[in-house]
């Protein structure tokens, strides 16, 4: 299943997000979406999990929870908006 996590601390690594949803079962994919000409993060990301019930355990579990980057502890926690990815609109 494909997770869509949104408020993201604008610091967080992908190794970072793959570390917080691998607490709840096998992380297959993680991507922090960035801007193409920064670099910088976007303040949301995607996560694949093959096992749809650890995918919703992580979404129970992180959906609306603080989440602090380790890079950037002295910042104040955002809570994350966890969700089942939609999919892409076409445009």
């Amino acid at each position: 299943m494909r997770i869509y996590a949104g408020n993201l601390p604008y610091s967080v690594t992908d190794d970072e997000l793959r570390e917080k949803f691998a607490e709840y079962g096998e992380v297959a994919d993680v991507l922090v979406v960035k801007d193409r000409i920064s670099g910088q993060s976007k303040g949301f990301g995607f996560v694949d999990m093959p096992n749809d019930s650890e995918a919703n355990q992580a979404i129970e579990a992180l959906d609306d929870q603080p989440f602090t980057s380790h890079s950037d502890s002295s910042a104040k926690p955002r809570k994350l908006k966890v969700n089942k990815a939609r999919p892409k609109a076409n445009t």
